[in-house]
């Protein structure tokens, strides 16, 4: 294992008999797993907090860009911090959205106690009146002019028409304080799971929102199938153009993946240049549909780059599995990827499944 840490801090790493590298060779291998190790924490944050995650991600793709052999160890120890000045900003930014989140729920909370409370003031208060009245009411039967009577009773009248029209308003504008509460907090509720549903890179739904409709498919008792595409050989268009045209061919694909499928499929970026459909039909249907998928995404595309467009002949592999009963999700995904990789290894081969 090598090890950057003793790298920095000026050791050799010893030879253990099955690294003959050179120092230029364990110092790339060892560059190049650090900044996969900070691509992964940015996509992770973008599943963390998906309205924050997308800054991240960007900051720590530019420090992993800058990652090159020739850097010098002042250079590398630079970016390491730089990369936890990152994550720890990051987490506190998060810390305080979630805060800020859990007010909401808790203004949304005190105001539901708020409004039970002045309900019961006014009903307590109401009810006083009407024993008031009631008194008077009794007290009437004692009188013996009728003048007086009558001007008890008007009297009396008045007050408790005066009392229940008092309680109906304050009732009524206690409710609607409510309702506008209630409706602003459902409005914020269903952005941010609209958020959370969406891949911020593609605009396609989320690893998350897949799993969730992956489960409801499996409780219930109809067939289903789970498609995974994957981009031949995106690693190499990032490698020589870079991430921001990496993240063009990845908007233009699932664009073009979007266009191809049903109304009724469900489609979604699994992670990296991994798209996942959601067939809500039999292996026949399915398998028909995802070949004509694959036709449609796999061609050319032309891409915007800091040097101008670039054009790009793209193929991809499309690996499908039906759902067997009683078969867990990560199987069921197991089988799609081993699907999709045979059809990768067919397409080097110069064949197709």
């Amino acid at each position: 294992m090598i090890s950057l840490k003793r790298y920095l801090d000026g050791e050799r790493v010893p030879p253990t008999g099955e690294e003959d590298l050179p120092e230029t060779g364990i110092l790339a291998v060892a560059l190049a797993a650090y900044g996969s190790a900070l691509m992964e924490m940015g996509n992770c944050s973008l599943e963390a907090c998906p309205g924050l995650g997308d800054e991240l991600k960007h900051c720590l793709r530019e420090l992993q860009e800058g990652l090159v052999v020739t850097m010098s160890r002042e250079a590398i120890q630079t970016t390491d911090k730089d990369a936890q000045v990152q994550l720890r900003e990051w987490g506190r930014r998060t810390a305080r959205h979630y805060r800020e989140k859990a007010g909401e729920v808790r203004e949304l909370l005190l105001t539901v106690a708020r409004t039970a409370e002045s309900v019961g003031a006014r009903d307590q208060r109401c009810a006083g009146q009407m024993h008031a009245v009631t008194d008077r009411l009794q007290a009437i039967a004692s009188l013996e002019d009728l003048t007086e009577i009558r001007a008890s009773i008007e009297k009396s009248t008045a007050e408790l028409k005066s009392s229940i029209q008092r309680m109906s308003e304050e009732g009524k504008a206690a409710v609607e304080e409510l309702r506008k509460k209630v409706s602003d907090y459902e409005a914020k509720l269903e952005a941010a799971e609209e958020l959370a549903s969406r891949d911020a890179l593609t605009k396609l739904r989320s690893r998350l929102y897949l799993e969730s409709q992956i489960e409801r498919h499996m409780a219930a008792p109809r067939r289903f199938c789970i498609a995974v595409a994957d981009i031949d050989g995106f690693k190499k268009v990032n490698d020589q153009f870079g991430h921001v045209v990496g993240d063009e061919v990845l908007k233009q694909f699932a664009g073009e993946l979007k266009s191809a499928c049903r109304s009724t499929d469900i489609i979604g970026r699994w992670g990296g240049d991994e798209f996942l459909i959601l067939l809500d039909c039999g292996l026949a249907e399915a398998s028909a549909q995802t070949e004509r998928v694959r036709k449609w995404v796999c061609g050319s595309y032309a891409i915007s780059s800091p040097s101008g467009r670039i054009k790009l002949e793209l193929n991809a592999s499309i690996g499908l599995a039906e759902r067997a009963p009683d078969e867990k999700m990560k199987e069921l995904l197991s089988r799609a990827d081993a699907a999709m990789y045979a059809q990768k290894d067919a397409a080097r081969d110069g064949t197709r499944l």
